[in-house]
């Protein structure tokens, strides 16, 4: 019996966790358009991640000042998603010696979340970068996988560097162009085809 791909990208309960959803093209809804979001969890009640490439020009500094040290370039908040503005997120990246850390809950590959009640200097040289998050985007049950299959949203594997990139206006293009093929030229789908 032949099987055919897998176009959902593995969608079994807490395969997201840890994979990025990059915006398709044609995801025109204005919280989303052009963004790719790593899902920190994922489980039968829904899903929860942060859109890593929306810098504000609120500096880390104002708003977390001990851990304003440890934020990487650009060292500002980010707007992680439309749901609970309010709260804050913080994503670190440790370094490859680090096995464990008190208040470090690790996701995949060395990318964890911070708990940011903790003391900053714990953390001394363990982390690589971090990066905070305003609010965070969440799915119900099953909405994020209906999303993925109507073709709103393509699944990847993240790469420990990509919640840190110093330039993370190209995080879109870059994740889509070094998928290869066809998913490649994706990265030059204009931002209104109107225009084009």
């Amino acid at each position: 019996m032949r099987h055919e791909p897998d176009t959902t990208g593995g969608m079994a309960v807490g395969l997201l966790a840890g994979r990025l959803l990059v915006a398709s093209p044609m995801l025109r809804d204005p919280n989303f358009e052009r963004t790719v979001v790593l899902l920190i969890s994922h489980d039968e009640s829904g899903a929860l991640g942060v859109v890593l490439n929306r810098p504000t020009e609120v500096q880390v500094s104002e708003v977390l000042p001990h851990w304003a040290d440890l934020a990487g370039t650009p060292g500002v908040l980010f707007e992680g998603g439309p749901v609970q503005p309010e709260a804050a997120i913080c994503l670190a990246r440790t370094r490859p010696h680090v096995a464990a850390m008190p208040g470090f809950l690790p996701i995949h590959a060395g990318v964890g979340t911070v708990d940011l009640s903790g003391d900053p200097e714990a953390f001394g040289d363990q982390v690589l970068g971090l990066r905070v998050f305003a609010g965070y985007a969440g799915w119900g049950a099953g909405q994020a996988e209906g999303e993925i299959e109507e073709g709103s949203w393509l699944v990847y594997d993240a790469l420990p560097g990509d919640p840190f990139m110093p330039r993370p206006d190209d995080l879109w293009s870059l994740v889509l162009r070094r998928q290869g093929g066809m998913t490649a030229a994706l990265a030059h789908y204009p931002a209104d085809p109107a225009l084009n």
